[in-house]
């Protein structure tokens, strides 16, 4: 596993040990960032379910002003930590090693661009994400919210939370979809 693209272009990066964590491929991590990349200078970016750390730190190494990474399992938080290290990101990164829906509630921002979350497929954590994030003032019409899934994951629940599919990007065997706020 290794930094794909900007400031950081090709450094390795350490994943955690066991099957606790999925992380996510080279290449599937290249076309999400080339969705992503108009969005990505000077952003503030979050990533729940961190893991390894490596979406965050992608974010940061390709413009991303600040970036908050949520992970409660301890191997994975030392792992991260030893990532976000290497990387020289310190500065830009805010790591918090707490429950997300506990961390959800403390971020404070005034806005937060983008929302990246890869759970545990098949926990429900989907909809409790949602019910958390509505209410959240740093989410607004702008922010874009992505979700890793599982590719036969349906995602027509989000408008019960006042969000909207806008796109979703089908892989092998998993997908990501891009949500934002039904301002209608």
């Amino acid at each position: 596993m290794r930094i794909i693209a900007g400031r950081a272009r090709s450094l390795p990066l350490k994943t955690p040990a066991g099957s606790d964590t999925r992380p996510t491929t080279d290449r599937i991590k290249e076309t999400l960032f080339n969705m992503l990349m108009p969005d990505l200078p000077g952003c503030v970016f979050v990533d729940l379910f961190a893991g390894s750390g490596q979406i965050g730190i992608e974010a940061i190494s390709r413009g991303a002003k600040k970036s908050y990474f949520v992970e409660n399992g301890r191997e994975a938080f030392a792992c991260m930590t030893d990532n976000v290290k290497f990387a020289k990101m310190t500065e830009e990164a805010v790591l918090l090693k707490q429950d997300v829906y506990t961390a959800l509630y403390g971020i404070h921002e005034k806005e937060v661009d983008i929302v990246f979350a890869d759970p545990p497929y098949e926990e429900g954590h989907y909809e409790k994400m949602l019910s958390v994030l509505q209410d959240r003032s740093y989410i607004t019409e702008d922010t874009l919210l992505v979700f890793e899934a599982d590719k036969r994951r349906d995602f027509g629940f989000v408008e019960n939370y006042g969000f909207l599919v806008e796109k979703e990007k089908c892989y092998k065997t998993n997908k990501h979809v891009f949500l934002r706020k039904n301002m209608v």
